[in-house]
């Protein structure tokens, strides 16, 4: 068997693939990339772009539904689910023939390979009965939904995010299982497009890693919208009637529905690589890496979801760059990166750094504050009907170490935050930054202003009138 040659041969394509076959093609190195399906991988195809796709025309027939909060004639939106499904697919259509085609990364020097690659060496591997030799291998093979061994669900039927965004006749009703980001944001955006929708979560909250007084607004705004929200409710069992309703069974009660859709984590794909052959080290999160995504086996590296790190696109290609960078300029390892995120309901949820409970986890009560400034305050919210949520930072002894928001566009104003934690700025810092008005993120330095006036109060005695 012939054996092709490279620096570098990249297994799988979404994210992270896609940032590290871009960075390492402006070195001057060979690279193959190697990927079993499409290109574009979950963020494409079953993630991010569908999802926000999806989401864009929920909040346009919301907004049709209450246009008498901006003094317009309210309506009850005409909703073809299949025309809404069929834009969804249009926009991964769009991007699947410029940003991630295939002939792009051609076009940049990066080699593409179709198929399942499996190690036989650590720095060779077989695709389609051709060998390949690389001096790195960097895995990005992604993750997928996991599905809970729930009794009669697998004879049942159900929908997955790799699933639901490729039907042709969406379905009236959904029980979705799971309460973390997928689906939230599935559910609401269900329920804005007329499907009726119950949400079961076995926690005891939505959105676990959230600032709790935040997921209750999120919470309360889901009901509000339809959305039937079961706390603590953890499925028994699944079963189906003779016209096909499933039926979600906890304890006594029973959730009745044409779909069941399953958003209760995701796995690793680890399968079928060769990696426990080759001595890798898998933990249940996925592949074992160092502070600059190494593997066990110092040929192979790991970037993105198969690396159990954090489940985002934007972590993923930044994990990717790092180790590029690593493998081919030794030393430069860093530490872990902070990563904000975001969950795209309406309105948006966005998180960087501790929670208030984290930080006196961490530091103690002593010198923690959480500062909160309410949309109900915002000049900009209130113009936009969107006085319901919060901002909210959090600092020990005055600098930043968390940052959340409920807001429109919230995911736009927590890098602010998020890059005052990173420097070690301190809310003061903040409220010396003039920020525009009227602006949704002008409530951080709103904030700061407050915490600060507060401050002062202890130097009060210094002031004279002069009066």
């Amino acid at each position: 068997m012939p054996i092709a040659r490279y620096d570098l041969a990249i297994v799988g394509m979404g994210s992270a693939g896609m940032t590290a076959a871009e960075f390492a093609s402006t070195l001057p190195i060979k690279v193959v990339a190697i990927e079993r399906d499409r290109v574009g991988g979950d963020c494409l195809w079953t993630g991010c772009v569908p999802s926000k796709a999806l989401l864009a025309s929920a909040k346009a027939a919301h907004t049709i539904r209450h246009a008498d909060r901006f003094g317009l004639d309210a309506a009850e939106p005409v909703v073809d689910r299949a025309r809404v499904w069929a834009r969804v697919r249009a926009v991964q259509a769009e991007l699947a023939r410029t940003t991630d085609a295939p002939e792009r990364f051609a076009a940049i020097g990066v080699e593409l390979r179709f198929g399942e690659a499996r190690f036989t060496s650590p720095t060779t591997l077989t695709v389609g009965g051709e060998a390949i030799e690389a001096r790195h291998v960097l895995l990005c093979t992604g993750g997928r939904p996991a599905v809970p061994p729930i009794p009669g669900l697998e004879e049942a039927g159900y929908l997955t995010s790799e699933t639901v965004f490729a039907l042709q006749a969406p379905p009236a009703s959904v029980v979705v299982l799971g309460g973390g980001p997928i689906a939230v944001e599935l559910a609401q955006a269900f329920a804005r497009l007329g499907m009726g929708v119950t949400l079961l979560e076995e926690a005891p909250g939505l959105l676990a890693r959230e600032d709790p007084e935040l997921v209750a607004l999120l919470t309360a705004r889901l009901r509000e919208e339809g959305v039937d929200v079961q706390l603590g409710a953890r499925a028994d069992r699944v079963s189906s009637e003779a016209d096909g309703t499933r039926v979600v069974h906890v304890g006594e009660r029973a959730f009745r529905a044409e779909a069941v859709l399953v958003a209760t984590g995701r796995a690793p794909n680890v399968e079928g690589l060769g990696l426990e052959e080759l001595g890798i080290d898998v933990a249940p999160p996925g592949v074992v890496v160092d502070d600059g995504q190494r593997s066990s086996v110092k040929t192979v590296w790991a970037a993105g979801d198969v690396a159990g790190g954090y489940q985002f696109t934007h972590a993923a290609g930044f994990e990717a760059a790092r180790a590029v960078r690593n493998m081919l300029f030794p030393g430069t390892a860093d530490d872990p990166p902070l990563v904000p995120w975001a969950t795209f309901t309406d309105p948006e949820l966005a998180h960087v750094g501790l929670t208030g409970a984290e930080a006196v986890e961490r530091f103690g009560a002593g010198d923690v504050e959480v500062h909160r400034h309410h949309l109900s305050s915002s000049d900009r919210a209130r113009a936009e009907s969107a006085g319901e949520g919060q901002v909210v930072v959090v600092t020990h002894k005055g600098k930043v170490v968390g940052g959340h928001a409920l807001a429109p566009a919230a995911g736009e104003l927590v890098h602010e935050l998020a890059f005052a934690i990173r420097e070690g700025k301190k809310l003061a810092d903040l409220a010396g930054l003039v920020h525009v008005y009227p602006t949704i993120s002008l409530g951080i330095q709103q904030l700061a202003a407050e915490a600060s006036y507060a401050a002062a109060q202890r130097y009060r005695f210094l002031v004279r009138s002069s009066a």
